[in-house]
């Protein structure tokens, strides 16, 4: 039920607007279901239109159709990203190992676990709150670690990884300025910083990827439409055969490397 009807929705989505939210009617409905009073909508509205992002005001953000809770701080999942997700799903085999680096909230991880049946999901990150939040989401489902992209896995996860999820940061660092006040000032900078050509951290996982993956194991990770030249060259310099696929209604450019179908690296 909404918040007491002494304060209208119509009236949260006037100040939403006011706030420049492009989607104020929905987020309005969605403060008022989330407030236990007028006081506390009064509380979510303000934060809202002072510019946090909506899933940071509510707590949670939806991806594949499943509420992930994401702490302030911490970088909100993508819906974009769910195309990389669901590509990873189709092609992951039964009982799959599963790593999400750059993990965030961990919500990759656990929705890929989710949909193809993982055997074990590790998830890393190099922000403390992000590790927190993602134990909070991954639960029982598989391990959190915090530390730099693959430093912190278990040594035994080489050679066993068939799908390793990087949503890596790929802005370029010049660029980082141009992004909404939403992302650039409420979430961590790591998280959207790729260095000068944006592909700085893509490089370092592609290189280290081949070490991890097992026999015909598949890395995917994101990049902009101008990028994929580029990072197609970074996947495949790693020993990587490379695809690039491509969701128009997302906006949404995935590449998945996937290492050789060689047996005796078991």
């Amino acid at each position: 039920m909404s918040v007491h009807l002494s304060v209208s929705l119509s009236s949260t989505v006037v100040a939403l607007r006011r706030a420049g939210c492009v989607f104020a009617e929905d987020e309005a409905r969605l403060l008022h279901e989330a407030a236990a009073s007028p006081d506390e909508l009064s509380a979510l509205v303000g934060r809202r239109a002072a510019g946090l992002p909506l899933e940071h005001v509510l707590g949670w953000a939806d991806f594949r159709g499943r509420r992930f809770a994401v702490d302030t701080g911490v970088f909100v999942p993508r819906r974009r990203t769910e195309f990389l997700v669901a590509q990873a799903a189709a092609l992951a085999p039964r009982r799959a190992v599963v790593v999400d680096l750059c993990c965030g909230s961990g919500a990759l991880g656990v929705a890929l676990a989710a949909a193809a049946d993982a055997a074990e999901l590790h998830a890393c990150d190099v922000e403390p709150a992000a590790v927190r939040c993602a134990r909070r989401n991954v639960g029982d489902l598989g391990q959190v670690y915090e530390g730099d992209l693959f430093a912190p896995l278990p040594a035994a996860l080489r050679g066993r990884v068939d799908v390793l999820l990087a949503n890596v940061p790929y802005v370029p660092t010049d660029d980082v300025e141009l992004l909404p006040a939403e992302a650039r000032v409420h979430e961590p900078r790591v998280a959207l910083d790729g260095g000068g050509d944006g592909l700085d951290v893509m490089r370092r996982v592609a290189a280290e990827a081949p070490e991890w993956l097992a026999p015909g194991g598949s890395l995917f990770v994101e990049s902009s439409e101008r990028q994929r030249d580029t990072a197609v060259e970074v996947l495949r310099t790693a020993g990587l055969s490379t695809r690039v696929l491509v969701s128009e209604e997302l906006y949404a450019t995935v590449l998945v490397g996937t290492g050789p179908a060689d047996h005796m690296k078991r």
